[in-house]
C-alpha cells in the first residue's frame, strides 16, 4: 500500500521518546528519508525515525492545517493521539510499504 496522498505523521525516537510532527504527499518516501538520515535537522539530530502515527487527508491544505494544529498541542495530547491507535508504539512503516 503506497500512500501517495496528503498525510500528517508523527515520528518518535523510541516509545514515549522525542516526537516530530510532519506533513507530506508521499508518506512512504518521506519516512524512508527520515529513517535513512537524509532529512537534515531535528529528526536527524535527535534520531527520530519511528513512524508511530499517521492520518490520511483528501487535500494538502487540510493536511497542513492539521499539522499546524498538532504542532501547537501539548505533549500529553500528542501521546494520547498515538496511544489511541498504537499503544505499543510500534513502527508503522512496515504497514505502509
Amino acid at each position: 500500500m503506497h500512500l501517495r496522498q496528503p498525510c500528517v505523521y508523527l515520528l518518535a525516537s523510541k516509545g514515549n521518546g522525542t516526537l516530530y510532527v510532519g506533513v507530506t504527499s508521499d508518506l512512504v518516501k518521506r519516512v524512508w528519508e527520515h529513517k535513512g538520515g537524509f532529512v537534515e535537522g531535528f529528526t536527524q539530530d535527535h534520531n527520530v525515525k519511528l513512524l508511530v502515527w499517521y492520518e490520511v487527508h483528501e487535500t494538502m491544505s487540510s493536511a497542513i492545517e492539521r499539522e499546524k494544529a498538532i504542532k501547537k498541542w501539548n505533549r500529553l495530547w500528542k501521546l494520547d493521539l498515538i496511544e489511541k491507535s498504537n499503544p505499543e508504539w510500534n513502527d508503522l512503516y512496515g504497514q505502509i510499504v
